[in-house]
């Protein structure tokens, strides 16, 4: 995310130092929520789109504050490569990866957490 947010996207020793830097002080001054927040709505979704709520209307034509959780995890499934993946249109990989990234929210939250989910989301 600090390469995306601060620097150039060249390769060089000087860039790579850099990145470490800035993410080291993102990880000091930011908490956990505004770091996935910066990230996910810094994120190109696809050709021109930036942003968790640009996504959820383009690949879902929603709010991002209504998405389904299974809409969710195919956003979140594309993440290492949303410009080649589609949440929309997911290839039998990406349902793999929102099937396993459903099954560790309800491990790490329960059901009663997925549904407070849809109830009260918020991007």
């Amino acid at each position: 995310m600090s390469k995306n947010l601060f620097l150039w996207s060249g390769r060089s020793y000087l860039r790579k130092g850099l990145e470490a830097w800035f993410t080291m002080l993102i990880e000091l001054l930011w908490s956990k929520e505004r770091i996935l927040e910066v990230y996910l709505n810094s994120v190109e979704w696809d050709e021109g789109v930036f942003g968790a709520q640009a996504a959820a209307q383009h690949h879902f034509r929603t709010n991002a504050s209504a998405l389904s959780v299974q809409q969710a995890s195919y956003l979140a499934a594309v993440l290492p490569n949303p410009r080649e993946w589609s949440a929309s249109h997911p290839s039998s990989y990406v349902s793999r990866r929102a099937g396993w990234i459903r099954q560790q929210m309800r491990q790490l939250g329960g059901d009663e957490y997925l549904q407070g989910l849809n109830s009260s989301r918020r991007w």
